[in-house]
């Protein structure tokens, strides 16, 4: 029996995501309003996990001329189907084995963004929060030219910075062996003719002897020792809480740490500014954003706050923060014809038909000079 996942809200207006199997996604969702639940969303779960890709270098110029190819046929006004098929014949390789289960993904339900979520190696989170992001808005043509100039640019970034590394990396490799060789050959011929000598060897050069004669008859732990720390690094790095702990990492190193702040900023700005242009509501851009930032510790991004002893979240008892200081911001209403609050409580009371008592009144204009 197949697996589907729904969105639902509940009768106290919370937001439920879960999985669940049924016969067809119509079955499920008769259910869930059967116990009370409104259907927001019913979608096939993906198992296409063993047409995964581990690719190469290549892999990276493959994305792009896919994404620049889907751009460019979603733009021309063809169905979804079609462009990914024409595009599968463009790119060839390997990523046209992936983009074929993609397209059979597609012809059964399954969401753009959820087929390109299992090939992760291929599309990364970030890729596939702003297809979900032009999937949500209908303009999924432009969500493919934002991804395709977004890619060249990081592109080019990156081979900036590797011609410009290339030069000190020769400088410290050619300088690593050249101290290398001085310490463990030069030096200690040099020794034996000054101890031949009678002369004394002074403190920082007995160290440096000490360390040569260390690495020489240790030499193999000297290897083993940096290769171990690597390959435990790596290792920690496949599991969650290793992930995690990396990041955290990297934010509290002295010079790292603002650079990855910085990259980090501008990733969630332009992943919200795409969003909120396609038309979504905050809250759920904030949430994508959190889903699709592509960092262990996203969850900082959208976490519940204290305000006044109160958390702040979608689904908390508290929904008047957009009032907050509205006692500072006479006059009221879209013309200013409201001078004061007391006028906009009056106003409302009449158009609403609430019919207030005044002592309402009062208790809400109170309450409303405490925001």
């Amino acid at each position: 029996m197949p697996a589907f996942r729904y969105t639902a809200v509940d009768s106290w207006g919370r937001r439920i995501t879960g999985w669940e199997e049924a016969s067809a996604g119509a079955v499920l969702e008769a259910e869930l309003r059967r116990r009370g639940l409104w259907v927001l969303e019913v979608t096939t779960e993906v198992d296409d996990r063993g047409a995964r890709l581990r690719l190469g270098r290549s892999y990276r110029r493959a994305v792009l001329v896919l994404t620049r190819s889907m751009a460019s046929l979603l733009r021309a006004g063809l169905p979804l189907a079609r462009a990914l098929r024409i595009t599968r014949a463009v790119v060839g390789g390997p990523a046209a084995d992936a983009l074929g289960a993609i397209e059979a993904a597609v012809a059964r339900g399954v969401p753009l963004h959820a087929a390109l979520a299992v090939h992760d190696r291929l599309f990364p989170a970030l890729y596939v929060g702003l297809i979900r992001a032009g999937e949500r808005s209908g303009n999924l043509a432009g969500a493919f030219s934002r991804l395709a100039s977004y890619l060249e640019q990081r592109e080019a970034l990156r081979q900036r910075l590797l011609s410009a590394s290339i030069y000190p990396l020769l400088l410290a490799g050619a300088g690593g062996v050249a101290i290398a060789v001085l310490l463990l050959f030069v030096l200690p011929q040099f020794v034996e003719l000054l101890e031949g000598a009678g002369a004394s060897l002074p403190s920082t050069t007995s160290f440096l002897l000490a360390v040569a004669e260390a690495a020489r008859s240790a030499w193999l732990l000297f290897v083993l020792l940096p290769v171990s720390v690597l390959g435990i690094a790596l290792w920690h790095g496949t599991t969650e809480q290793g992930r995690r702990a990396g990041a955290m990492l990297l934010l509290r190193l002295p010079l790292v740490s603002e650079l990855r702040r910085r990259a980090l900023g501008a990733r969630f700005a332009y992943l919200v500014a795409t969003l909120l242009g396609g038309g979504a509501p905050l809250l759920h851009a904030l949430k994508d954003t959190a889903e699709s930032i592509g960092d262990p510790v996203h969850d900082r991004f959208f976490e519940p706050v204290l305000i006044n002893g109160r958390m702040a979240v979608r689904d908390g008892a508290i929904k008047t923060f957009p009032l907050r200081g509205i006692k500072d911001s006479p006059p009221y209403l879209h013309d200013g014809r409201l001078p004061t609050l007391a006028d906009a409580v009056e106003f409302f009371n009449i158009v609403l038909q609430v019919q207030l008592t005044e002592q309402e009144k009062q208790d809400l204009l109170a309450f409303l000079y405490t925001l």
